[in-house]
């Protein structure tokens, strides 16, 4: 015999992957739509690799 309690858990829990499954079906429509095209990424320009004091203490604290 379930209670009340059990039952609204178990609801929840299918609510849930109800709406997991459509999100992931929104992602995947939106992804193949072509929604960002390759023209509209910018390129970020930096200077390389600096190694700075953090980098540094978390090297020694890594012991890399």
């Amino acid at each position: 015999m379930k209670t009340k309690n059990q039952e609204a858990e178990q609801t929840a829990r299918r609510d849930f992957l109800k709406m997991s499954a459509i999100g992931a079906a929104v992602a995947g429509t939106a992804m193949a739509s072509g929604a960002a095209s390759a023209s509209e990424i910018q390129t970020v320009s930096s200077e390389g690799y600096r190694e700075t004091e953090h980098v540094k203490t978390f090297y020694e604290t890594a012991r890399f």
